[in-house]
């Protein structure tokens, strides 16, 4: 699978060990940074992931930040993305099977780098249900981003 990943500074040590993982397992990885610790906006980050996802230049992205909290807000505002903020498997598991999201956000400060590691696999390894009342949902969402 074709993955990007983008932080910021509060979470260069999870980008590179996630994007080592995946790489050894055969992913292929697109970096959108940041690689430094000097404080930096994750805004930048987020829509460097999220505008790979909606060219479909990767098929998912990754974006991590202190708490995940400000980089989802971010990754969310690109108009086509889905970006769930998870902090254990179940949550990365029903954000794939219920709501299609096609961006995965997780905060370094707020969960462990093997929690980490564990949701990462569950949501690229989750397929979507194709549930009607999950498709009447997602194109219920969209109705609202097309219309604002």
């Amino acid at each position: 699978m074709k993955v990007a990943i983008g932080n910021d500074h509060g979470a260069v040590e999870y980008k590179d060990i996630i994007k080592a993982m995946l790489t050894e397992e055969g992913h292929e990885v697109i970096d959108c940074g940041t690689n430094s610790t000097d404080s930096c906006d994750y805004p930048d980050y987020a829509k460097a992931v999220a505008d790979k996802v909606v060219s479909g230049e990767v098929e998912k992205g990754i974006v991590i930040c202190g708490t995940g909290i400000g980089i989802s807000i971010a990754a969310n505002k690109v108009k086509g993305i889905r970006c769930g903020l998870c902090t254990n498997t179940t949550m990365a598991r029903l954000t794939r099977e219920h709501n299609d999201a096609n961006v995965l956000s997780m905060g370094q400060r707020i969960i462990g780098i093997e929690t980490a590691k564990d949701i990462v696999h569950t949501f690229l390894s989750t397929p979507f249900s194709n549930g009607e009342r999950h498709k009447r949902r997602i194109e219920k969402i969209t109705e609202i981003e097309n219309n604002q």
